[in-house]
């Protein structure tokens, strides 16, 4: 199907015209939102961001939690012209005033118990939006008259979605209708959605995965969605007798495997199981097709550039590979010096294509330190190409820790133990955990009065989310560093890479 031009809400609204009374949302125990119910409410809820200030083009900071209602808001964002900022529901406060500092948005929607003083702070308009979807903006939409779509321009924001890198400073990712639309269509063909599909949806939707790979495809073809608030093994197990798609990342795919009533009878429908947001262990790709007889089709993406490759529907899909780069994708691998290595050769991974964002926001640094000449975009990653243009990835260039599918920068970690009375100095890093996949490991050097665990856990809760806590925390004489007097964390994840291996150990 060719895709429109101007504003993505064409693209996912157009398959449903025809079929409103499909199921879209269904939430098992609770209620089932059709298509026709579902842009109602988009429409509506649109017309009240509008009549709130959200202008064409001015963005829309959203800390809310998972519910149908939060899916109506993301695509009223979009309906409305506006740029959806989706954050994690679990960053603290002092989280959501950067956030907020930095995308200058019009509007702010956020829980209830969130938005105290967001408004005095920041001069901003503020509507909350509670667990079960309700809330103010809930309110204003009940009673709003909804108005046609904003026309919007392929480069157009719709979009920002903030990631950082070694220096712990978020940074917004922009991405335009354009880069939306064409990895939504990409995926959608490549994965070969019809009309016939169903998707158990078991993501958060604050991120690339459960928010555009999962929503998109979905809307592209008008089926249902059986959605979950959260992953739970049961639930999905349950889920998986009626669909036909699952899109996991490495954690859930361990935990589903951890479940007894997890095997072929209840994965009989099902044709696609898709993996990525973290490395899928080689342990669990061969023990998950041994269990189910399915392969699963792991990816490989970024915020920045959206989902690059694919293992192919139809072929083989390799343990520790993430298959081919998707149509209207490029990629290359290059040495120190910015030349193309040949197949088999390790090295730096870069793309381009229309779907790769062209900047950061107001970040004109960070958008140069990741741009070469000719539209190549630098990942960060480590990787090779085989002869057929297969991708493996070998590390990253970065400290970035992966632990259960979030993204943890250890710079955050460390500039927060660093404050903490009794700590000299830290370390922060991954270290191989058998469900989390990394588990964020902190190592200390401790002067005369050295705090205790439930210090540190006190002293970091203040404004550091939860999730981002270390599982450990080890106390070293002095760290190891080179002769330029850098922390050798390569050093660190090789000593502990066995910390977490022991089953006792690793709860």
């Amino acid at each position: 199907m060719t895709p429109t031009t101007g504003n993505l809400i064409e693209d996912l609204s157009a398959p449903s015209a025809g079929r409103l009374d499909m199921p879209f949302l269904i939430v098992p125990g609770g209620t089932t939102l059709t298509y026709g119910a579902f842009w109602d409410r988009v429409g509506r809820t649109s017309a009240a961001l509008s009549a709130s200030g959200a202008a064409p083009g001015e963005r829309i900071v959203v800390q809310v939690d998972k519910s149908v209602n939060a899916v109506v808001l993301y695509a009223a964002c979009l309906h409305a012209g506006a740029v959806h900022v989706p954050l994690n529901p679990a960053f603290t406060p002092d989280e959501l005033d950067y956030f907020i500092n930095d995308a200058d948005p019009a509007l702010v929607v956020a829980r209830r118990d969130l938005v105290d003083g967001v408004a005095d702070r920041h001069g901003v308009h503020v509507l909350s939006q509670d667990a079960d979807g309700s809330g103010s903006l809930e309110d204003l939409a009940t009673t709003a008259i909804a108005r046609p779509a904003e026309p919007r321009a392929g480069n157009d924001l719709a979009a920002l979605l903030y990631t950082s890198g070694t220096t712990g400073r978020p940074k917004g990712a922009a991405l335009t209708h354009t880069n939306l639309r064409l990895n939504a269509w990409a995926l959608h063909d490549a994965w070969r959605f019809d009309a016939s599909d169903h998707l158990v949806h078991a993501l958060p939707i604050f991120h690339v995965h459960g928010l555009f790979l999962a929503l998109h495809c979905a809307m592209l073809s008008a089926i249902p969605v059986t959605f979950l608030p959260r992953f739970d093994a049961d639930a999905v197990v349950a889920a998986l007798r009626d669909a036909t798609v699952f899109m996991g990342v490495p954690t859930q795919y361990n935990r589903l495997l951890a479940s007894s009533d997890f095997d072929r009878l209840s994965c009989s429908s099902m044709r696609l199981f898709t993996a990525g947001s973290a490395p899928l262990p080689d342990s669990v790709f061969h023990e998950f097709t041994a269990r189910t007889g399915h392969v699963i089709c792991e990816r490989y993406g970024m915020s920045e550039t959206l989902i690059t490759t694919t293992n192919p529907y139809e072929g083989a899909r390799l343990a520790g590979t993430v298959g081919f780069a998707v149509p209207g994708v490029e990629m290359r691998v290059v040495d120190d010096d910015g030349l193309t290595v040949g197949p088999e050769t390790i090295g730096g991974l870069e793309v381009r294509g229309e779907q790769v964002m062209n900047k950061y926001w107001r970040r004109p640094d960070a958008t140069a330190q990741c741009q070469r000449a000719g539209g190549w975009f630098v990942t960060g990653d480590i990787a090779a190409l085989d002869e057929q243009g297969r991708l493996t990835l070998q590390g990253r260039t970065t400290d970035l820790i992966i632990s259960g599918g979030e993204n943890i920068y250890p710079k955050e970690l460390e500039l927060a133990l660093d404050s903490v009375p009794g700590i000299v100095e830290s370390a922060v890093v991954g270290i191989p955990h058998p469900d989390l996949g990394e588990a964020v490991t902190a190592l200390i050097v401790v002067g005369e009065h050295a705090p205790d665990d439930s210090t540190i856990t006190q002293s970091l809760g203040a404004s550091i989310s939860r999730f981002k806590h270390p599982k450990k925390v080890i106390r070293l004489a002095e760290l190891p560093r080179n002769s330029m007097g850098k922390i050798e964390k390569k050093a660190l994840r090789e000593l502990y890479s066995d910390l977490y291996s022991d089953p006792d150990c690793a709860d």
